[in-house]
This record gives C-alpha cells, structure tokens and sequence, in this order.
C-alpha cells in the first residue's frame, strides 16, 4: 500500500509546517500513485482550507501511516 505525504504550512504562519499521509487504496505504483494524487490533493486541500500544500510525494506506507 501507498500514502501520500503532503507537506502543508499555515497560511497564517508560512514557518509553521506540518506533513500529513493520504493512503491511497489499491495496488499500484509510485508512478501511478503521482497520476492519480492531483485529486486527493485537491480534496485535501478544500477541507484544509487553512494549509497551504508546498509538496508532496507518493511513498510506501509505514506501520506509522495507519
């Protein structure tokens, strides 16, 4: 299984940021992964609407992830 890992900061504060996992259902990829993430950012992004994304990267999911 994959996540997704977004690094976000506060719009209010650049300086503070923080890393949050997406996992990312299914078996696929890195590649496909980085075809199929623009959606969930976008999703992410409205619900977070105090975050700014700064970058992100698909990686294997971690016992941490879940």
């Amino acid at each position: 299984m994959l996540t997704i890992v977004i690094s976000a900061c506060l719009i209010a504060d650049p300086s503070s940021c923080k890393d949050y996992t997406l996992p990312v259902d299914g078996d696929m990829d890195t590649v496909q992964c980085a075809l199929l993430a623009p959606p969930f950012l976008a999703n992410w992004q409205e619900t977070h609407p105090q975050w700014t994304v700064k970058k992100w990267k698909c990686q294997p999911a971690t016992m941490n992830d879940t």
